[in-house]
């Protein structure tokens, strides 16, 4: 028995103040037996009755015997004490205590931060695809507009099946693919004038086709398909556009550097240095270090390829053209956030080990199009 006579319950062999003057009460005797005593009595090896005697005085030679089921009629008794209440058992309940700490074994290490991807795939994929990217844009130019094509067609791809999965809105991927294609062509070939007349035949594309089926729901499915033709292929647009110049390679170069230096500052320094959230509601993983980390990234970068990449370049514009790219950027990855959280996903797709889809790789990409594109034409021509 675990008890101490500190707050033990009045049991079977215990004289308590409430027995006394109540007769013969038992008391315990030698070998475990009882003998009966008179009311104000001592029997031979028992305790002292009355007020006098306090329980934690008693010599303890032996466990007392408990007897299950008793229950005391008298007042409130001390809780702290352990004794029993009116209408509870007199018996405590004992639990077994939690077992302390063994000193002589080492205290677990406290747990390193997680990245929360597979670096590992997450490198070797990026590093795959820069490969590629890179080889098609010096190479042949057109092959590198395919690539950006393709990217265009499968982000489509993606982003229609996540609508119709969670959501239930039918954007007619059809016509968004044929058209998001041939908008980047003609972005190529004719440029602004012909990215703008490729986007609305294929808003009309999207509008007509969507009209074999039945008209339930027909304002909600059309509008996310336009709002897809511009979000994916007419961005994207605009790096074909860059393409274009005399040196066009080295601003479509200047442009991914920038944005992949920009998320690397953003992560590398949200996970090292990170405290304050920059938006909680939408990405709680971001935070205002990270985002100061982007910024001094992208303008070092930015400087560094303005002076040494972009023909007529200065250093200066390179820190205007770095900030803006971060804050582009961290937009756009904002931006994607909110579309996944309101459809209750994590990623887009599954294309990519350790990224996601091709959409959770565009979506800092397709915002800062548009910006470099306009910013290298007001600091160099558009060449």
């Amino acid at each position: 028995m675990n008890d101490s006579s500190w707050g033990a319950p009045p049991q079977a062999g215990y004289w308590g103040p409430t027995d006394q003057g109540q007769g013969h009460a038992p008391v315990p005797g030698p070998g475990h037996g009882y003998v009966h005593a008179p009311g104000h009595g001592h029997a031979p090896g028992a305790a002292p009755a009355g007020p006098a005697y306090d329980a934690y005085e008693a010599p303890q030679t032996r466990p007392m015997p408990i007897v299950p089921g008793v229950t005391e009629s008298g007042g409130n008794q001390d809780d702290d004490r352990g004794i029993a209440r009116p209408s509870g058992s007199p018996v405590r309940d004992e639990t077994h205590p939690e077992p302390m700490p063994d000193a002589s074994q080492p205290a677990p290490k406290p747990q390193k931060k997680s990245a929360g991807r597979d670096l590992s795939a997450a490198i070797g994929v990026g590093v795959g695809l820069g490969a590629v990217i890179v080889a098609s844009l010096f190479i042949v130019k057109a092959v590198f507009v395919g690539v950006v094509a393709v990217a265009v067609v499968v982000g489509l791809w993606e982003l229609t099946k996540r609508l119709d999965e969670r959501r239930g809105i039918r954007a007619p991927l059809v016509p968004l693919a044929l058209g998001g294609a041939a908008m980047v062509v003609a972005g190529y070939v004719r440029g602004a004038e012909g990215a703008w007349v490729a986007m609305a035949l294929t808003a009309l594309a999207v509008l007509a086709w969507r009209m074999t089926e039945p008209p339930e729901n027909y304002l909600r499915d059309v509008t996310a398909g336009v709002f897809a033709a511009f979000y994916v292929p007419f961005l994207a647009t605009f790096v074909a556009m860059m393409l274009t110049a005399d040196d066009g390679p080295q601003r479509v170069l200047t442009f991914l550097l920038l944005t992949v230096v920009s998320d690397t500052g953003a992560y590398a320094v949200g996970w090292r240095f990170g405290r304050h959230k920059l938006a909680p509601r939408i990405s709680p993983g971001k935070t205002r270090e990270g985002l100061l980390g982007a910024v001094s990234f992208a303008m070092v970068a930015g400087a560094l390829c303005l002076q040494f990449l972009i023909d007529d370049g200065a250093w200066w514009q390179g820190l205007v053209l770095g900030l803006a790219v971060a804050v582009s950027a961290t937009l756009g990855d904002l931006g994607e956030s909110m579309i996944k959280r309101d459809l209750g996903i994590k990623d887009m797709g599954t294309l990519l080990p350790g990224h996601g889809g091709i959409m959770d790789r565009l979506d800092s990409l397709l915002p800062t199009a548009p910006v470099v594109w306009l910013l290298l034409v007001l600091f160099v021509g558009s060449g």
